[in-house]
Formats: structure tokens, sequence, C-alpha cells
């Protein structure tokens, strides 16, 4: 693990697209906002990282595997890697009955890892609310191994092309709809780190809605 991490702590799903349904499962509120280094101007998004805390007395020693579901900006990149926790992640770097103590702290040491992302789920595309019928963009949610993404296409069910996708921010992705195509939607991710890359068929169905959450069958 690397060392000498700072943190404070937050709870948010924000830049990343996740909004504050973070707290629950597949996340559970163990997901934390990064500095630059970590963000990566939204290409960190959904990346995890095992966290420790050892230097302090209230500490566990344990690690805890959080997301990132957010950016920590400003004062954040004086250091060169800064995350900021959720209350529940927070705690749970602490002994038993030490989470309030450690909280106390505010800021603390940690030493931390890049690992892969596994949740007990499939991957979930939830429906930006400005979509329209010749606007479609959601955020891609759940993604196991890298976590992150690099490409998102698009084939509509009456079409033989993808279409490429373009990344409105964080792990939010949009397309113009192309007149006379229609639903179901599949669509194709491919990660960042690994360059994996997986289909979810006819996961978006043709009568979408903005805010509408989509579940498919299929993750890394």
């Amino acid at each position: 693990m690397q060392q000498r991490e700072i943190n404070i702590f937050i709870f948010a799903g924000g830049a990343c697209g996740f909004d504050n349904d973070v707290g629950n499962a597949p996340y559970y509120g163990l997901i934390a906002a990064g500095n630059q280094n970590i963000f990566k101007h939204g290409d960190g998004c959904g990346t995890c990282y095992q966290i420790r805390c050892t230097n302090d007395p209230s500490c566990s020693g344990y690690p805890i595997t959080i997301t990132i579901t957010d950016e920590c900006p400003g004062a954040c990149n004086n250091q060169a890697f800064h995350f900021d926790l959720s209350g529940k992640a927070f705690g749970l770097l602490a002994k038993h009955g030490q989470d309030y103590a450690l909280r106390k702290r505010g800021i603390i040491d940690v030493e931390y890892q890049r690992v892969p992302c596994h949740y007990k789920a499939n991957i979930v595309f939830k429906i930006d609310i400005g979509s329209n019928p010749n606007y479609l963009a959601f955020a891609v949610e759940n993604v196991n191994s890298d976590g992150d993404l690099a490409y998102v296409t698009i084939k509509p069910s009456n079409s033989r092309s993808w279409i490429p996708m373009k990344k409105s921010w964080g792990e939010t992705w949009n397309v113009g709809i192309p007149i006379g195509t229609n639903g179901p939607y599949s669509v194709t991710i491919t990660t960042i780190e690994s360059r994996k890359s997986i289909t979810a068929y006819n996961v978006i169905p043709a009568n979408w809605a903005p805010g509408k959450r989509y579940y498919s069958n299929v993750n890394f």
C-alpha cells in the first residue's frame, strides 16, 4: 500500500452522476470523493480503493474498500492524493466503539491501493433527467473489475450499427438518437485500464423514461 494519505468525510454521489443513491446497495455508503490524481476529470469515477489507517490510537488497522463517486476540488489538490470519505467509511476505519473518536480527528493519514471493484449486482443504466426523444444520456453504475469507462456504444434494435456515445461528465454518457431508429437499445461498455468490454443486450426499452433505472443481466 502507498502511504500518507489525508482524509476528511463527505456523503454524496455528485460529480460522477450517481446522485445520492450511493447510500444503498451495492455501494452501501462506502464511497469517497477524490482529488484530481484520483478523480482524473471523471475518468476515475467508479474506481475502487482499499484504505486503512494505522497511525492513530483509534484506527483498527483493517482495510475497507471504497468507490470513487465524486470530486474533491480546490484545497484537496494541495496533496498529491486525497480522499474525502463518507461518514460511514470514515467510521469503519476505527476500532470497535472508536468511530466517533476517529471522526473527531477530521483529517488522518491512511494507506491505500487501487483494487478491482466487486459488487454483488449487475450493471445498471440510470437515465439522465435531461434526456428526451432526440437525446439519450445515462450513468453507468455497478461496474465490476476496473470500474472506470473508456468507451460506451449503443445499438438500436432496428439497426446493425453501433453508435459511439460521448462522455457528459463522470460516468454519464450521451448520444443523439438518429431519426428512424428505436429501442430496445443494447449497450457495450469498455473499461479504461484493461480495455475489457461487455454488452448488455436490449437493456434500455423502447419506452425508456428520464430518471428511470434499467438493470442488465451482465457484469465483468
